[in-house]
């Protein structure tokens, strides 16, 4: 195991927590308003912005950057300006601004934009690993990552190209933990994508949003905070900039809704994602192929066993993409929906499939799911399930 995947996948006690940002963190910045004032390149636009957003008179901003109160309203006039390259670089240094926004090159400005490109490509790679059964290398990429992020933004650097990547590679962190965690540490893997969506919250961006919900409210369920879970769930909905969005989040709702008991807020969500199907449903935001299975398990969940099994023979088209971990999960749901029809050769059948796929993906959670499905029925499945999951505790201990 690589140091950033062992450090991430220790125990509960020694995994460091998501860091909390700092209250001198200057969130104005990150703000649309913020955006648009940088974006014009203007001194003195840029002055006057952070004088209102801090109450500053123009005397106590002028005495922070050296200039008298006269010199300060000047050039927030247009009257002066201020155009050698130390005093703008000393400007945006006290402002916590990269020097480009105020027409400066500077040798720390050329590592901020390689940094943001090499962070927007790990975010972007790291997702493929985690969706193609690679969640621990995720974890081991994202990991440094986020310390580098964190660490920029305590020190005062909170433009809102960072707070943006911080926010995704929290996000995305927390997802790829909660495929290789088991159960009983689940939350930290919801901490990580809470706190993804504490930064999202700040950007004004409903898509971004949107999506942190999302995720946290999934992260949440899992680590069996069902109520939580259907808030945020609930929210991401409400928010989603467009139909792709709104079909994921109602997924994930109805999904939480049947771990809920709630069968009314499942049949609603269900009901509204077929709504948007047509649309969406050659977008990686939907997969029919997930969609069954949250059918069945829902069912399941609600005391519908019986439609369960009327729907157990319906699979999808083979033609939709699959992932690793979400073949796992079908498994598994349809092995409990099997044993329901008394039929214990294909339950086993399934659910043999299903812990050596969760085995070799290493996928803790879904193990344990196996053994909870097995505990009165198929003794030897049970047993390879709980070998299966005692060998990923040595690992993730050593």
């Amino acid at each position: 195991m690589s140091e950033g995947a062992a450090a991430a996948e220790d125990n509960g006690n020694q995994l460091p927590l998501p860091r909390v940002l700092l209250p001198h963190v200057q969130w104005h910045w990150a703000t649309p308003q913020a955006e648009s004032v940088l974006r014009c390149g203007d001194l003195g636009a840029v002055l006057r912005f952070h004088r209102q957003i801090h109450g500053l008179s123009q005397t106590t901003l002028g005495n922070l950057l050296g200039y008298d109160k006269t010199y300060i309203s000047m050039v927030e006039n247009g009257r002066r300006t201020i155009d050698d390259v130390p005093s703008r670089r000393r400007i945006a240094a006290t402002l916590r601004l990269p020097p480009h926004v105020l027409g400066v090159t500077d040798p720390t400005d050329a590592d901020h934009v390689a940094m943001l490109q090499f962070g927007d490509s790990t975010v972007r790679l790291t997702e493929i690993a985690r969706q193609s059964g690679h969640a621990r290398e995720a974890v081991a990429e994202l990991w440094p990552l986020v310390a580098r992020l964190e660490g920029r933004v305590a020190d005062g650097h909170t433009e809102r190209e960072v707070l943006v990547l911080l926010a995704r590679a929290r996000v995305g962190l927390g997802v790829a933990l909660g495929h290789v965690l088991p159960e009983e540490r689940l939350p930290v893997a919801a901490r990580w994508t809470g706190q993804g969506l504490a930064v999202a919250r700040h950007l004004g961006d409903p898509a971004m949003t949107s999506y942190a919900l999302r995720m946290h409210g999934n992260e949440l369920r899992k680590a069996r905070l069902i109520g939580a879970a259907v808030d945020r769930l609930r929210h991401a909905v409400a928010i989603a900039p467009g139909d792709a969005e709104r079909a994921a989040a109602l997924t994930l709702l109805a999904r939480a809704a049947g771990e809920l008991g709630d069968g009314e807020l499942f049949d609603e969500a269900l009901r509204g994602n077929r709504g948007l199907l047509e649309q969406v449903a050659h977008t990686s935001l939907v997969n029919p192929f997930a969609l069954h299975e949250i059918q069945l398990r829902g069912l399941l969940k609600t005391g519908r066993a019986e439609r369960a099994v009327r729907l157990i023979d319906s699979q999808p088209p083979a033609s939709y993409a699959v992932t690793p971990q979400w073949r796992v999960i079908e498994h598994i749901t349809a092995g409990s929906v099997l044993l329901r029809r008394g039929d214990p050769t294909g339950a086993d059948e399934r659910l043999s499939a299903a812990v050596t796929d969760a085995t070799a993906h290493r996928l803790p959670h879904q193990l344990q799911r196996v053994i909870r499905a097995t505990r009165h029925a198929l003794p030897a499945t049970r047993e390879r399930a709980e070998q299966g999951l005692q060998r990923l505790r040595q690992d993730m201990a050593a």
